[in-house]
């Protein structure tokens, strides 16, 4: 049963944090530890929680705001949940964080934690909602009001993270996805085949890939298990079909070979797609090549404040999806959400939110690009490119109106198969000096006298990506920079990078829940550095104020 908790808006007369001295009772109050109870703790809507609990006369629920409170201490410390636990029992810093004035109240067993996260993730599943995400905002955006903080300038960053799967080859993967269909069997299925998994259930899967040297046997022993579990996939469909073993052993043998007429074969290295699967125990890691490196897991995509009259700057959003999935996608996906909640207009990035899908999205929710690069070839510095020409789009954002660099207007109409077409007189643009020294792209026709310049709306959107890169140059990129500082904060409680979780709704919970640490961190600087400021303008007011007006006061 559901009931929210009060208490901590009660504190008691004699506690622990009341009697330490002066001191350091003040010392507390100014912590980390001050600054999440009042800006994170105290803001928790337990209410959207209701619905993961009965609503039958039952037994009390461990405090929401206690639970979710941990989530994000463990997270933004990177503790494992034994540490979490310790420090929830017998840190005075923790227990003021969560609202507590005495050590031994609000006592809870840590399966508690590990069933609310269950009820999460199941909430998740069914109705696609992640209550931790929707937390996160609201508290972000009443922190945004407490502290007004600009939000018409934003910035987004993406960063590879892992999950806590083991590194492993495709031979190794296929053997432990065998090994784990031979003991959901029954012991009569089990004697049936055993000689069929004889060879791969005597050792662990990786000692199994170990003793295989060279890329032909790699090869072999490819061939030989794909034949393997394709006679398995066979006789096991009737009774395992409905198995999360099996279904596992189905997918990566649809992923690893194909299936000819004689049989099964390897797929080629080259063949494997990214989604293919990384691991038996995370189902939803992907593979992704970026520069030189090489990921297994998820991508993660922060979007933070950076208007620079701002004094605080706080993340607003946080994703977490495949990391096969584009910059571009996760850009047009946080924008409806971002508009909604904040007055965002700018949007500064790297080059690799340039796309067809974030144009898109960009145009409805009427915010503007600013690129700090451009993907993709560059042109001919020896050419005019579309963004050389001054476009002006109607309402629905087609073009209307087309300038030449040499200040010639034409009106832009729809061509006759596709895209747009632009035709300027040809008495201007014989005689125009770009268009004599070949820097020009319009052509004249052979039936028609008139330079035509034809294009497309991919085309459009590009060129005004482009113009504004070229606009903000100057300044965008040291606002979009500090951006990759907001990344490392978030990641490193992580080492390496990698979460001690798996699955993307954890890894979405994990990267959400530091995110809250970082933005509590940044906010208890920000009001300690108040706190200077103030003292440091009283003492230039009293080293002002006469010494017979100070001993007034004084006495």
């Amino acid at each position: 049963m559901f009931r929210k908790n009060t208490k901590h808006q009660q504190p008691a007369l004699i506690s622990a944090a009341s009697e330490l001295p002066e001191k350091q009772r003040k010392r507390l109050e100014n912590s980390w530890a001050g600054a999440f109870y009042t800006k994170f703790f105290s803001r928790i809507d337990e209410q959207s929680f209701a619905v993961l609990y009965s609503e039958k006369d039952s037994r009390p629920n461990v405090p929401v705001n206690v639970l979710v409170g941990l989530e994000a201490l463990k997270a933004g410390f990177g503790w494992s949940d034994q540490e979490m636990y310790e420090n929830f029992c017998y840190s005075l810093q923790v227990r003021y964080a969560l609202g507590y004035d005495r050590l031994g109240d609000g006592d809870f067993e840590i399966r508690s934690l590990y069933y609310f996260r269950e009820r999460l993730s199941k909430y998740n599943v069914e109705k696609s909602i992640n209550l931790l995400e929707k937390a996160f905002e609201q508290i972000t955006d009443a922190q945004i009001m407490d502290l007004k903080v600009r939000t018409g300038m934003q910035r987004m960053d993406s960063t590879q993270i892992a999950s806590n799967i083991v590194s492993a080859s495709r031979l190794q993967l296929l053997v432990e996805a065998v090994q784990r269909v031979e003991r959901i069997l029954t012991e009569a299925d089990r004697a049936r085949l055993s000689e069929t998994f004889a060879p791969y259930i005597k050792d662990s899967a990786g000692h199994y890939t170990y003793r295989v040297k060279g890329k032909e046997a790699q090869r072999e022993h490819l061939q030989k298990i794909g034949q393997t579990i394709h006679t398995l996939l066979q006789d096991l469909k009737s009774d395992y079909a409905a198995e999360l073993a099996y279904q596992v052993l189905e997918r990566i043998f649809a992923d690893n070979f194909n299936l000819l007429e004689t049989g099964p074969r390897a797929k080629e290295n080259t063949e494997i797609t990214s989604d293919c699967l990384q691991s038996v125990d995370d189902l939803e890691a992907t593979y992704r090549t970026k520069g030189t490196g090489h990921y297994k897991g998820y991508v993660a995509n922060i979007t933070e404040t950076c208007d620079p009259e701002n004094e605080i700057q706080l993340i607003t959003k946080v994703q977490v999806a495949p990391n096969n999935v584009d910059d571009g996608q996760l850009l047009a996906e946080a924008l409806p959400n971002l508009k909604e909640r904040t007055s965002i207009e700018t949007m500064l990035t790297d080059g690799g939110y340039g796309s067809e899908v974030s144009d898109a999205a960009l145009q409805e929710q009427e915010v503007t690009l600013v690129q700090t690069a451009i993907r993709g070839a560059q042109p001919d510095p020896n050419k005019f490119s579309l963004s050389d020409f001054v476009i002006e789009q109607n309402e629905k954002g087609d073009p209307n109106l087309l300038t030449c660099p040499q200040g010639q207007t034409v009106p832009v109409l729809s061509g006759r198969t596709t895209g747009w077409q632009a035709r300027f007189d040809p008495t201007l643009c014989s005689t125009c000096p770009f268009q004599l020294d070949g820097r020009c792209r319009t052509q004249p026709q052979k039936r028609d006298p008139r330079y035509l310049l034809t294009f497309t709306t991919h085309e459009v959107r590009a060129a005004k990506r482009r113009k504004e890169y070229l606009a903000h140059q100057d300044h965008s990129h040291n606002l979009r920079s500090a951006v990759e500082a907001t990344v490392r904060s978030v990641k490193h409680p992580f080492p390496a990078g990698k979460l001690p979780v798996r699955g993307q709704f954890r890894v979405t919970c994990m990267a959400i829940a530091s995110a809250a640490t970082t933005n509590v961190r940044r906010i208890q600087r920000y009001q300690m550095a108040k706190i200077k400021q103030a003292k440091a303008a009283m003492s230039l007011h009293s080293e002002a104020v006469p010494t017979a007006v100070i001993s007034f006061f004084v006495f």
